[in-house]
This record gives structure tokens, sequence and C-alpha cells, in this order.
């Protein structure tokens, strides 16, 4: 292995990360408890969303590549946007009498997810 090769490997081996604020955390805590007890009332399991939790972390795998694609990839799908999106569009189609409830079911996990990350002080990633 060349020195030039060494601090590319050290550069990947630690994913960066931001302090979360601890608004941010009680935020997060509400968000996935709100998440969750929509999920269960919605007529889905409750044990689905710790089976399925660690899913989203598979945005992870970016970080193979590089800590910008990897931060790139843990931040787009560890937001509330995506989810959202799914919620709003699920409704939109029950209002017309289209229940598509994968929609729903996804959006309940990735909502959880994310609040509970935020919850235990993981936020956003740097792009370093």
């Amino acid at each position: 292995m060349t020195k030039s090769a060494a601090p590319r490997a050290e550069q990947r081996a630690k994913a960066p990360s931001s302090p979360v604020s601890p608004i941010h955390r009680t935020e997060g805590a509400a968000v996935a408890a709100s998440a969750a007890t929509l999920f269960i009332l919605g007529g889905f399991s409750w044990w689905w969303l710790p089976a399925l939790f660690l899913v989203f972390d598979l945005s992870f795998i970016g970080y193979a590549v590089s800590n910008r694609a990897g931060a790139y990839g843990y931040n787009l799908v560890h937001n509330y946007a995506a989810p959202a999106v799914l919620i709003a569009v699920y409704s939109l189609l029950y209002v017309f009498e289209i229940p598509l409830w994968p929609l729903a079911f996804i959006a309940g996990c990735w909502l959880f997810h994310v609040g509970a990350d935020r919850a235990m002080g993981y936020g956003p990633r740097p792009p370093k």
C-alpha cells in the first residue's frame, strides 16, 4: 500500500456526524411517538417498526464510495420530506377512494426511523 492510499482509506473509516441539539432530539422523539401511534391506529402491527428499523440505514452504503457520497445518501433518506410526500399522496388517493396502503406503511416506518434516529442524537451528516 502506498502512502497516498492510506489517508483515503482512513478518510472513509469514520462517517462524519453533526451534533443534534436537545430541541431536535425532543422533536425526533415526538415524531417517532406520533408515527408509531398513527401506524398502529392505521391497522398495522407494531412489530413492523422495529423489524424494519435498520432498512433505512442501508443509505450508509454510500460511505463505501466516499464520505461525500455517504453523507448525500444518508441525508437524502434521513429527512422528513420524503415520508411526508408519501403521506400526502396516500391521503390524496384515499380521498378518491384509492387506498394504496403500502404508501402509508412505508411512510409510517420511515417517519418512525428518522424520528427515532434524531431522538438518539443522529442527525444530518456533513459532506466532508
